[in-house]
């Protein structure tokens, strides 16, 4: 066994760094998103159109994740970060093998994707959806090819990361937002309408939308590929056997089984919330994106800079220094999500009207996927502990336990949302979908930390309940303060109209929510908080010396 020789204090003032300047990249990135997704409610509505475009959005992500997302952004790295170990040479060899073989898996992936859209939209729907087959199948067409594209960013990503550059990634989607924003601005100044009876492929507004989200994901890719390529790396194909395809295709097999058994969860959840009211699919896409805004800048952040330390740990032996950083990304997640968590699942309604009761969309429906937000958002701290569990077996080259721990939490997913589909009013069957998710997220954080002890000894299992119980603590006490300030304002607020008292109640909620949340959690005596209270100083003092 290898010790670590880093210091504590220059290991935590590292993660730091990392993780801020990713932050600071994935929130803007993160808002930009978010601005796109609020157009295309106000433009499309929560209706028909919006659930075939969202059914249809996710059907290149899947085939990508099926075939090599997952692979990659899983398992990738510690091979990496081993090939890197022996020599610079043979690390950017092994990358150049890796895009090589990517690119021929994607390209044949896409052309087959394609050819089986018609499939592949009625493999989602099922027989009694309420979304449009025609018009889904239409946008499939034009949205599949950026399979490729979405499986080269994640390629770049992971090998950007393992050379420490975290900041073209992170930065890498806002050009994404920015041209899907400027198709849906063009999609409304072209004329007319999209026709639902018949569908047309050369109908312009369907053109604008798909073909535009398309380009999105081709241009962060191209981001990343300039990127990488500053950094001095240079690609050549490279064919034939590499001597650690056997290693990578063991651990590959593992992840694909992984996202297939993913994949069967989430088109269960698909078909069973299409069979709701119309637009049912769409506001369970759109609390699901919203909810993970919070653990995108925040918990991917922590991820991604913890992801090579503890891969190197594990490559190294170090067994203490491996179980401490994933011990501290576990606790720091929950103290970083847990009030923001606490905002959306008490807020929920206020942000659905305050964002999206405007253009096509209404209150009902606004308030609707508000609640169902909320309830997303309740599985926010469990998902990123499971999701930093996960990689912390990938890292130690475990790709089998992953599989079955996601085994049992879409199994449960699928019982439950089956159970809820025979006792739900079909008004509120994408809330109970919802809650299936954010349960199962539960169930899966409990059985991984089960399992890391039992495979390490000791997985701080003591140390981390109690950073979440402090995190507890805090969030309570700024949820308290904001329903004793609210209830006698509710008359008020209630008096300035809908969307008025809706954003007024957001930011009297958010105001005592995140401010005592993270301002008391900053005042106890939480270790890990430490390193934000350090950081805090910092900038001080830079301003003081301003």
């Amino acid at each position: 066994m290898v010790e670590q020789r880093d210091p504590p204090r220059r290991r935590t003032t590292s993660l730091s760094r990392a993780s801020g300047a990713m932050a600071l990249a994935t929130m803007v990135s993160r808002i930009s998103g978010l601005f796109a997704k609020l157009l295309l409610v106000w433009v499309l509505g929560l209706g028909v159109v919006n659930d075939s475009y969202t059914v249809a959005n996710t059907l290149p992500t899947v085939v990508n994740e099926l075939l090599l997302g997952g692979v990659l952004t899983s398992v990738a790295v510690p091979l990496l970060v081993s090939a890197q170990r022996n020599s610079e040479e043979e690390g950017e060899a092994y990358a150049q093998w890796m895009i090589t073989m990517g690119v021929v898996l994607l390209g044949a992936a896409t052309v087959l994707a394609v050819l089986a859209a018609p499939l592949l939209t009625e493999l989602y729907l099922g027989p009694h959806t309420r979304a449009n087959r025609e018009l889904t199948t239409a946008f499939a067409f034009l949205l599949l090819p950026g399979i490729v594209f979405y499986g080269m960013s994640a390629m770049l990503m992971a090998i950007l990361n393992v050379r420490q550059v975290f900041g073209p990634p992170a930065w890498a989607p806002v050009m994404n937002n920015v041209v899907i924003t400027t198709a849906v601005l063009l999609y409304t100044a072209v004329p007319g309408r999209i026709t639902l009876d018949p569908v047309r492929m050369s109908d312009p507004k369907l053109l604008v939308l798909g073909l535009g989200t398309m380009l999105g994901i081709a241009a962060q890719s191209a981001v990343m590929m300039l990127s990488l390529r500053r950094t001095g790396f240079r690609f050549r194909w490279r064919w034939g056997w590499d001597r650690r395809l056997s290693e990578f295709g063991a651990l590959a097999g593992w992840v694909v089984l992984y996202t297939l058994i993913s994949q069967i969860g989430m088109i269960v959840t698909i078909r069973v919330a299409g069979q709701g009211t119309p637009g049912s699919v769409a506001t369970f896409h759109y609390a699901w994106l919203l909810s993970q805004v919070p653990y995108g800048v925040l918990g991917v952040s922590l991820l991604q800079a913890l992801m090579p330390r503890i891969s190197r740990s594990a490559d190294q032996g170090d067994t203490e220094s491996f179980v401490r950083d994933v011990g501290l990304g576990a606790r720091l997640s929950a103290m970083l999500l847990m009030p923001v968590s606490a905002l959306m699942l008490t807020g929920g309604s206020a942000i659905g009207v305050a964002f999206f009761s405007l253009g096509q969309g209404t209150v009902g429906a606004a308030d609707r996927l508000g609640v169902t937000l909320g309830v997303a958002a309740a599985g926010i701290v469990p998902f990123a502990i499971t999701m930093l569990q996960l990689r912390a077996f990938y890292a130690m080259k475990d790709a089998r336990t992953p599989m079955l721990i996601n085994v049992g939490m879409v199994a449960f997913r699928a019982l439950l949302c089956y159970a809820l589909l025979m006792v739900l009013d079909p008004r509120d069957l994408v809330i109970g979908v919802t809650l299936a998710m954010s349960l199962s997220f539960l169930v899966g954080a409990v059985v991984g930390q089960v399992w890391l002890h039992v495979r390490l000894g000791s997985a701080q299992t003591r140390e981390t309940l109690v950073g979440v119980g402090w995190a507890l603590l805090a969030t309570a006490a700024g949820c308290l303060a904001a329903t004793l300030t609210l209830r006698p304002a509710a008359g008020a607020l209630a008096g300035l109209g809908e969307v008025a008292g809706a954003w007024g109640d957001l930011t009297i909620r958010a105001a005592l929510v995140l401010g005592l949340g993270f301002g008391l959690m900053l005042l106890l005596p939480i270790p890990e908080m430490s390193m934000v209270r350090a950081r805090l100083r910092r900038v001080l003092d830079r301003l003081r010396g301003a």
